[in-house]
């Protein structure tokens, strides 16, 4: 009970900076980490000998499959975490308790559904995506091993929000730290040192989610926790479920389309540009990912303090937290846009050492990145109204950049333009300074208004 009124104390009236860094340096390091299971491996696969370049090709191949699962995890993760932290904002533990356990028992039907059903179609998906006689093997090795660890990945990515949203931070980031550290571990014994290639790279991350899985299960069942898996409340209800699938299905729209995204830039290079091209953009969509995950952890650590204060009535904290989320996140990646326009070639060094392939990756990183400095503000924003309860609103937005722009823009533009390829990269700079014009208009015409209608009417 100390525990629980300390931590509800630190978000009601301690500095909101403070307790803003305290929260999102965790949250940040563990979008970082959490990312390096999916980029060491990419590293360690584009680096074997003879076949680098198609292995990296065909494991990039996965990509739509593994946005899919992150999507389904986090339709419970964003949408249950608010959801929490303002239940705790308003008192209301036993509610908060709820949806932590619903939660849970919702992941796990997914995992099972999931896993039965992309380990049935993987051959005819990777077709689909663009694989090739060359890059369908490695795909095929690589997705049908992760897939089967999908109940791990859930688990990891889907429950750890509510450690974050409790306001353990620094446990949440242990989740991802402990399993990213085996997967470094065992990704060069078992690709290089038993000879298992793309294999023991699946096989590797799987058990180091498998460790992650169980470190969540473990804090959120142990003495530590605020808020506790119960088995009295895993039974599904709607009133606790269907809140946190309204609110989540906005990140999961924004997750799952970056599925279908991946599919049309991986169709459409195939068709323009060939195996090189598709190689190209493996490199490109993992070191875009450095740019958004920890733009990511800044406003999952955000979160939790604007949902509390929001469901505390505390207009001027949440302003306050929202300020200093959006300063970070802009900053962020402007550098980061600077960096990719200066150096993409030592950029994509990092994951091949296929000279053509670091050439054509170099010119074709300049083009996909241009507007990338735009995407601080259109999540910040865009994440903000996740965290204000305003599921509509952010759901429509998530919908803007990649179903409404970028998508179409991906099949118009190579029409446009007079080389192809060029135009398929172009899509995206295009859409995303767009978007975030769009999204940070919307956001601040609403914002007052949603704060002065107060979270009861959520």
């Amino acid at each position: 009970m100390a525990q629980t009124q300390k931590k509800q104390q630190d978000m009601g009236t301690g500095d909101v900076k403070k307790l803003l860094l305290q929260l999102m340096i965790p949250a940040v390091v563990a979008q970082v980490v959490n990312l390096l299971y999916n980029i060491v491996d990419r590293i360690y696969i584009g680096h074997i000998s003879g076949i680098g370049a198609a292995a990296l090709t065909g494991v990039g191949l996965f990509t739509p499959i593994l946005m899919l699962l992150n999507a389904f995890a986090m339709l419970i993760g964003s949408g249950g975490a608010p959801r929490t932290a303002i239940a705790m904002g308003q008192g209301d533990k036993k509610q908060a308790e709820k949806i932590v356990s619903n939660s849970f028992t919702m992941l796990l039907l997914f995992s099972v559904v999931l896993t039965i059903v992309f380990y049935a179609a993987a051959p005819t998906l990777l077709r689909l995506f663009g694989a090739s006689d060359t890059t369908l093997p490695y795909a095929l090795a690589y997705s049908r091993i992760y897939i089967l660890g999908t109940i791990c990945v859930l688990i990891v990515l889907g429950m750890n929000t509510f450690i974050t949203a409790q306001g353990f931070a620094k446990i949440s980031m242990l989740t991802t730290v402990i399993g990213a550290v085996i997967n470094i571990v065992l990704d060069p014994i078992l690709i290089f040192g038993l000879g298992m290639g793309v294999k023991g790279a699946a096989i590797a991350t799987v058990l180091s989610q498998a460790v992650g899985a169980i470190w969540v299960i473990r804090f959120l069942t142990g003495p530590k926790t605020i808020l506790k898996i119960r088995k009295e409340d895993m039974k599904l209800e709607g009133k606790i479920i269907l809140p946190v699938l309204a609110l989540g299905i906005s990140t999961f729209v924004m997750l799952s389309t970056e599925s279908l995204l991946s599919i049309s830039f991986s169709s459409s290079l195939a068709r323009y540009g060939g195996d090189v091209a598709v190689g190209a953009m493996t490199v490109i969509t993992s070191a875009s990912q450095l740019c958004t995950m920890p733009i990511s952890g800044i406003c999952q650590g955000g979160q939790p303090v604007m949902s509390f204060n929001f469901g505390a009535g505390k207009k001027d904290r949440v302003k306050q937290a929202f300020r200093f989320q959006l300063t970070l996140c802009l900053s962020y990646t402007t550098i980061f846009w600077l960096l990719m326009m200066l150096v993409p070639g030592a950029v994509a060094g990092i994951f091949t050492s296929d000279a053509s392939l670091i050439d054509y990756t170099t010119w074709a990183m300049r083009i996909y990145m241009a507007g990338i400095f735009s995407t601080g503000v259109q999540i910040a924003c865009q994440q903000s109204f996740m965290a204000l309860g305003q599921a509509k609103v952010s759901l429509l937005l998530a919908c803007l950049r990649k179903l409404i722009l970028l998508i179409p823009l991906i099949f118009i533009l190579p029409h446009v333009v007079a080389n192809p390829v060029f135009g398929v990269f172009l899509a995206e700079p295009v859409s995303d300074i767009i978007a975030a014009a769009v999204t940070a208009t919307t956001f601040f015409l609403q914002f007052n208004k949603i704060l002065d209608k107060g979270a009861g009417k959520v």
